[in-house]
């Protein structure tokens, strides 16, 4: 098991999330993000499949065929599309929710920490958008979600970090923390 190296993916990645959402001014979910991680049915998974290079619920699911880890995850953090799937009332199909701002900012935040996480020295601003548009194609999520989070990948790829969060702080979380 690879106890140490996996703990210190974990506190690089919040630390990631930590910094960026204070940056935006989500202060409480910089603090409180992915801490369902250091819990046994996460962390022990972590432990066992850690590469360094990826998710080890990615090398889970190869080994057994799905990600215990994952499906702890994915049902305790609402940053996470996942979360937001439900049956539509009117047709009873799987569907995607639309997710308050807040965690789409989240969810956006943590691609880019994921990213440099993984990707080290090999990171730039397009890293989490080319990410994105290798899965986007099998992603269940609410048409206003997808095209926030796509405008921010999209904006974070051709303008960077900098002026993406200051977009995110000055003019989508402003307008917004009314509605949600």
């Amino acid at each position: 098991m690879k106890a140490w190296q996996h703990l210190r993916t974990i506190l690089h990645h919040k630390n990631l999330v930590r910094k960026g959402c204070f940056k935006v001014g989500l202060y409480k979910q910089g603090i409180m993000h992915d801490w369902s991680k250091y819990t046994p049915t996460e962390f022990l998974v972590g432990c066992r499949y850690y590469q360094g290079t990826a998710s080890p619920n990615n090398a889970e699911r190869a080994d057994k065929g799905y990600s215990s880890a994952w499906l702890h995850h994915k049902g305790r953090n609402k940053h996470h599309l996942e979360y937001w799937i439900d049956y539509a009332a009117d047709t009873g199909y799987m569907t995607g929710m639309r997710m308050p701002t807040k965690y789409v900012v989240e969810m956006f935040i943590d691609r880019i920490s994921a990213s440099k996480n993984y990707q080290h020295e090999n990171y730039t601003d397009r890293s989490p958008l080319e990410y994105y548009e290798k899965g986007k194609g099998h992603y269940i999520m609410h048409e206003e979600t997808r095209a926030l989070l796509e405008q921010l990948l999209q904006m974070l790829a051709d303008e960077g970090e900098e002026k993406v969060f200051d977009y995110i702080r000055t003019d989508i979380l402003k307008n917004k923390r009314k509605k949600d």
